[in-house]
C-alpha cells in the first residue's frame, strides 16, 4: 500500500496499491480513508480497477485537504498545499501513460479554486499523455460521476480538454 500524507494527516496526497497498470482516480478531496481503513469511495475505486483489468489503483484529488464534506474545505486554497499536491501527483505519474478516472461529480463546483486545480493536474498528466475515462455517461450537469454513487457502470472515454473548455 502507498500512503502519502502531511505530517499531521490533515492532507492526503496519494493512497493506493502498487502495480504496473494502475487505475488512477482523480477525486475532489480526501475524506477518511487511510492505508489501514478504506472508505466507500476508495473501496469502489479498487473494485473499478479490478473490474477493468488493472492490477492496482491509486486515489488522487484536486485538493488534498481532508474533509468528510467538500464544503468543509478551505474557502481559499493554500498555495503550499496545492504545490505539494502537484509535486506528489507529478512524481507518481512520472511521465507514464496511465488511465485516469475523472471522478469528482458535481463536487467540483463546491469551491471556485477547484477548476484551477484540475487545469494544473491536466497539465501534469498531458506530458505522457494519459488516457482519461469516466464512469458511464456524464451527469446531466455534464460532470463525470463520483465513484461512490450508483451502480457499477462501464468506463468510457472522457475528453478532459473539452470538459475544461466547458467549465
Amino acid at each position: 500500500m502507498v500512503y502519502q500524507k502531511s505530517k499531521d494527516d490533515s492532507a492526503r496526497f496519494l493512497l493506493g496499491t502498487v502495480g504496473v497498470n494502475p487505475l488512477v482516480c482523480v477525486g475532489v478531496n480526501p475524506s477518511t480513508a487511510t492505508a489501514q481503513k478504506l472508505d466507500r469511495t476508495v473501496t469502489r475505486v479498487a473494485r473499478y480497477a479490478e473490474l477493468n483489468g488493472h492490477d492496482s489503483w491509486a486515489m488522487l484529488n484536486l485538493y488534498p485537504q481532508r474533509s468528510t464534506n467538500p464544503t468543509g474545505m478551505h474557502n481559499v486554497h493554500l498555495p503550499d498545499l496545492k504545490a505539494a499536491n502537484e509535486q506528489h501527483i507529478g512524481e507518481f505519474i512520472g511521465g507514464r501513460k496511465l488511465t485516469l478516472l475523472a471522478a469528482w461529480g458535481e463536487l467540483i463546483t463546491t469551491r471556485p479554486y477547484l477548476r484551477g486545480m484540475l487545469k494544473s493536474i491536466v497539465e501534469i498528466t498531458d506530458a505522457p499523455p494519459c488516457d482519461w475515462q469516466s464512469i458511464g455517461g456524464l451527469l446531466t450537469s455534464d460532470h463525470p460521476r463520483h465513484p461512490s454513487r450508483g451502480a457499477y457502470l462501464d468506463l468510457q472515454p472522457f475528453d478532459i480538454h473539452a470538459y475544461l473548455r466547458r467549465l
